[in-house]
């Protein structure tokens, strides 16, 4: 990945708004996209993942540093040459509802048609591929209105893929969307970074799919500015705990991939479990009820409650000496509750 020639690059980026009320957001951002990967910008709601966006694809202009897009500043480009080398993707709700998809997407090739916007062969070929490509030309009669919002963004998605860019920026793509939605849209992200060989960046705050299907992150934080490295290089570093600096209540589970409650449980126990799933979803349960659990190791010489998750139906209690075999998580947590201190 490493040996890659970038599609966009910026040195000592300053981005924010000028006028009497500018403010400088954040400033020295240093960073390279990739063909043919898939980049995740993660950080907190106000860390400024929307304004940087926003200045990579020359919606507004950067606040000092140098940006480049192929090896020229973004700024020397003309309108006609960016549209057809940046398709973008934002939050903003367009009103296309009047629209078919075919009609949305072929606005699409606007950077590419005549004055006069009349499709030649190529054209419709070409949106006939993006609309394949993005999992949407069964929809292509259908007007945008009646679209659900996975098959919305499926469109839009269609619509910059039309432009034959090189790089695509997308503002939180999953926002709003389901759990199965959030999940098709990351993969097709995925795929058309691969298999088109574009450089494909966008913000989320879907922490689980971007883990699983980024190969680069890039971190915002307001104190520690932009943070950039491979998917794993940052887990294994533990800079995601980075993205939420200063809350004490959150911490970040390194084994599974997902933001969680920092436990502060009171009450202490003894957890063995036959393997890591019931293990992890046994500790679950018992943090949620104020346990702080142990490994045999660890509470060795302490006179602990003592639990051994064979099953979700066999749970062993062992409290106090007595013995109680639990057929459920409620009939443990039943037990519990009878026979705690």
């Amino acid at each position: 990945m490493g040996s890659r020639v970038a599609v966009m690059e910026g040195r000592g980026l300053a981005v924010g708004y000028r006028g009497k009320q500018g403010k400088v957001v954040h400033r020295d951002l240093n960073f390279r996209l990739y063909s043919g990967e898939l980049t995740c910008l993660l950080g907190a709601n106000g860390a400024g993942k929307s304004t940087l966006l926003r200045t990579l694809s020359a919606l507004q202009p950067p606040l000092g540093g140098e940006l480049e897009l192929l090896g020229r500043p973004v700024g020397s480009y003309s309108l006609k040459e960016r549209s057809r080398l940046i398709g973008v993707v934002l939050t903003d709700k367009t009103q296309t509802g009047g629209l078919t998809v075919y009609e949305l997407v072929a606005l699409g090739r606007q950077p590419h048609t005549g004055f006069f916007g009349r499709l030649d062969a190529h054209d419709k070929d070409m949106i006939d591929y993006a609309l394949q490509a993005a999992g949407i030309s069964h929809k292509s009669d259908v007007y945008v209105a009646q679209l659900s919002d996975g098959e919305r963004q499926k469109a839009m998605i269609a619509r910059a893929l039309v432009q034959e860019c090189p790089l695509v920026l997308l503002d939180e793509p999953t926002a709003f969307l389901d759990v199965v939605s959030r999940i098709e849209i990351m993969a097709l992200l995925r795929r058309l970074a691969v298999e088109e060989n574009k450089a494909v960046l966008l913000s989320t705050h879907d922490v689980e799919q971007a883990l699983v299907l980024s190969d680069r992150l890039w971190l915002l934080a307001g104190t520690c500015g932009l943070e950039c490295g491979v998917t794993e290089d940052l887990i294994l570093a533990n800079r995601i705990d980075s993205l939420f600096k200063g809350q004490q209540n959150v911490r970040f589970d390194l084994m599974h991939g997902g933001f969680s409650p920092t436990v502060e449980g009171k009450k202490r126990i003894c957890l063995e479990a036959s393997d890591e799933v019931l293990r992890h979803w046994a500790q679950n349960a018992l943090n949620r009820h104020g346990y702080f659990c142990l490994d045999s190791e660890q509470a060795a010489g302490l006179n602990l409650p003592f639990l051994d998750v064979q099953s979700s139906r066999q749970l062993l209690l062992v409290v106090g000496g007595a013995e109680f075999v639990c057929s459920s998580f409620e009939n443990l947590f039943e037990v519990l509750a009878i026979n705690s201190d």
